[in-house]
Formats: C-alpha cells, sequence, structure tokens
C-alpha cells in the first residue's frame, strides 16, 4: 500500500456529531480519521520487541496533532500499513498545502494524549476500538520481517 494522507478520509459533520455513523465507516476510514491515535498505540502493543515511536503531526500555528502514527526505525504504521515515514510526512503535508508540519514524538500514555490533544478517549468511542485496532495491525506484515 502506498502513503495516503490522512485528511482523505475525513469525517463529516454528521460522523463528527454521530459516534455510531464515525464507527460504521471501514477501518481505512475509521483509522484515518478519528481513531489514528489509537491505531498507533495498538501497533506498539503488537510489536512489543521493536518499542514503536508514537509520533504525531501538527500544522504550523496549530495546538492539537493532526495525525497520528508509529515509527519502527524509518517506517511508520498507521491506516495505509507500513510505509517510509518520509513518504507519510510528505503525503499528509501535500494533502494539507503546508510543507512545514511539525513532527512531534509523543512520550506520554494514551489517555494523556488523548487529554492533551483532545482526541477521543478509547472509553469515549461507541463501541471498544482496541480489538479493532489490533486485528488492522495484524493484517500488514512487519516490514523488519519482509525486507519490503
Amino acid at each position: 500500500m502506498v502513503a495516503v494522507a490522512a485528511g482523505e478520509f475525513r469525517r463529516t459533520l454528521e460522523q463528527r456529531r454521530d459516534q455510531r455513523t464515525s464507527w460504521e465507516r471501514t477501518d481505512e476510514a475509521f483509522f484515518a480519521a478519528g481513531a489514528c491515535h489509537i491505531l498507533a498505540w495498538a501497533c506498539r502493543s503488537v510489536h512489543v520487541a521493536q518499542r514503536p515511536e508514537i509520533v504525531a503531526l501538527r500544522l504550523p500555528g496549530a495546538r492539537y496533532a493532526m495525525h497520528t502514527y508509529a515509527v519502527v526505525g524509518d517506517w511508520a504504521f498507521d491506516f495505509s500499513g507500513w510505509n517510509p515515514e518520509q513518504s507519510l510526512i510528505e503525503a499528509n503535508r501535500q494533502f494539507e498545502g503546508e510543507h512545514r508540519s511539525e513532527r512531534l514524538v509523543i512520550g506520554s500514555t494514551l489517555e494523556e494524549f488523548c487529554a492533551e490533544h483532545r482526541h477521543r478517549a478509547p472509553h469515549l468511542f461507541v463501541h471498544d476500538p482496541w480489538p479493532r485496532a489490533v486485528a488492522y495491525v495484524r493484517r500488514f506484515a512487519p516490514v523488519w520481517r519482509t525486507g519490503r
């Protein structure tokens, strides 16, 4: 899969208002916009030995992160699978029309991140997103095993 900008899957106003409608989107759309942070921490839990770093992108002047993903070496994992991190960053920058987005390394827990960046905490979703996120991560072969 090729790195795709998370903004391609932005939630509609109805999806923002209605958690059930948001939940019913495809996995790709759900984890691109609305639950990318859950997916990043799920990746970390699946690949414990590699201890993925959690990274977020933030537009200049923005207070909150716009997209969150996991990183192992030069590889990033988000809804579009494993891609070189620079490809993921570039796809998001081009989509947003912003070439100076800030790369933030997140050192906090998922719960702290949610509070700090105004992202929905796992317990606030209509259903538990964790099993869905773990299953999604497991669909993608780790790049360090495939030699991709």
